[in-house]
């Protein structure tokens, strides 16, 4: 461990994620803590909650001078949680990289995350730094499970993931922006070995989990639907849906897909002001109980053919922790001077298999999420 303890400061600190990344980290002995906002009183108001290790501070990602005022605050790493990240560029992870800092991500942005290692990779590693980018559910949880699920298998000819968020799990509007942004708008899939495009919240079909209730799901934009057919080399498919609790939220989102198909909807991320202050009347019809399932399908070891599934649940409003995980977990392991395993000690890179799904459990443990392997029957 460092007998200095490292500058951690947290942009988006007193947002959803932020907020909660930074309670995480507030009391870990190798972090100074800063947590960064626009609002000097929101920031100093949470950072007044963590213990003397933290402090609030005023920060426009946007304004001029971001590179100057990270090294005036000495700072190491940049979790930058200040999304949604679809309509940004680099500026952020560029100055960290000018500034000497360490950098890492929660975006979720399909071009984003993908054109990242490309972008950075060179200002990085001629800093001495390491950056990641999606260092979120997906694709660092996501690909810690196929990883574990598929370890000495011979073949992935399939991965389909849904996530299944508690109705009355606290929403951010950057959240909801980021999904109305491609809601009804084309997306490129890899299915039935080949690239097709699929309208991105339309045609909700229904997905089964371990321990909660049947719920429909519809096609998400994600860095995953790009990066794991590469990663894997999956033959057929690689799908990635989210299911709302509550039925009618679910086909209001369709609706909206098909009125941006259509064209009379053009830009429905407009609508997310107005849906995170009135999302809330569905929560009589919702639980406080979400979670996720990640199913593959290939040759194992001996060359029989799996299917396996990879289930998680959060009850009491908890899954929201869960995209704070790995962001949490690789600053920890940056503060305490670990390499992030298994390579890639500097540079740029997306946060697909950097961490083991053993690395999870802690976490999954400390808010009472529970886990199932199941062994599921193959198609004849």
């Amino acid at each position: 461990m460092s007998a200095t303890p490292l500058t951690v400061l947290v942009l988006g600190g007193y947002g959803n994620f932020g907020a909660r990344i930074c309670r995480a980290l507030a009391g870990d002995s190798s972090i100074h803590l800063l947590v960064a906002g626009r609002s000097a009183a929101r920031a100093q108001a949470l950072a007044a909650t963590l213990g003397p290790s933290a402090r609030g501070v005023a920060l426009d990602h946007t304004a001029p001078g971001l590179v100057e005022a990270l090294r005036a605050h000495g700072v190491g790493l940049v979790v930058h949680t200040a999304g949604p990240f679809q309509a940004q560029g680099y500026s952020v992870a560029e100055a960290a990289a000018e500034a000497g800092a360490h950098y890492i991500d929660l975006a979720d942005g399909r071009r984003f995350v993908c054109d990242f290692p490309a972008a950075l990779h060179a200002r990085f590693t001629a800093a001495g730094r390491t950056a990641v980018c999606g260092a979120s559910t997906v694709p660092a949880l996501s690909s810690a499970v196929v990883d574990h699920l598929c370890a000495g298998w011979q073949r992935i000819d399939s991965i389909d993931t849904c996530i299944a968020p508690a109705q009355r799990a606290p929403r951010g509007q950057a959240t909801l922006a980021a999904v109305l942004s491609y809601c009804g708008e084309a997306i490129a899939v890899w299915e039935q070995g080949r690239w097709q495009n699929r309208l991105g919240w339309a045609a909700p079909t229904p997905v089964q989990f371990q321990r909660l209730r049947p719920r429909l799901a519809a096609m998400c934009d994600i860095p995953d639907l790009e990066l794991l057919p590469a990663h894997y080399r999956v033959t057929q498919r690689v799908s990635f849906r989210a299911a709302l609790e509550v039925g009618l939220a679910q086909r209001a989102f369709a609706a909206i897909a098909a009125l941006r198909a259509w064209g009379v909807l053009r830009r429905p991320e407009r609508l997310a002001g107005l849906m995170h202050h009135t999302g809330g009347v569905f929560d009589f019809l919702g639980t406080p109980l979400g979670g996720m399932v990640v199913r593959v399908a290939g040759a194992d070891a001996e060359g029989a053919l799996r299917h396996r599934a990879w289930h998680i649940a959060a009850d009491n409003d908890h899954g929201p922790e869960i995209p704070c995980m790995a962001a949490i977990l690789l600053a920890r392991q940056l503060a305490r001077g670990e390499a992030v395993p298994p390579i890639l000690p500097i540079g740029a890179h997306t946060s697909t298999s950097l961490l083991p799904l053993d690395a999870f459990a802690p976490e999954f443990a400390k808010w009472g999420m529970l886990t199932d392997v199941v062994e599921e029957a193959t198609t004849p």
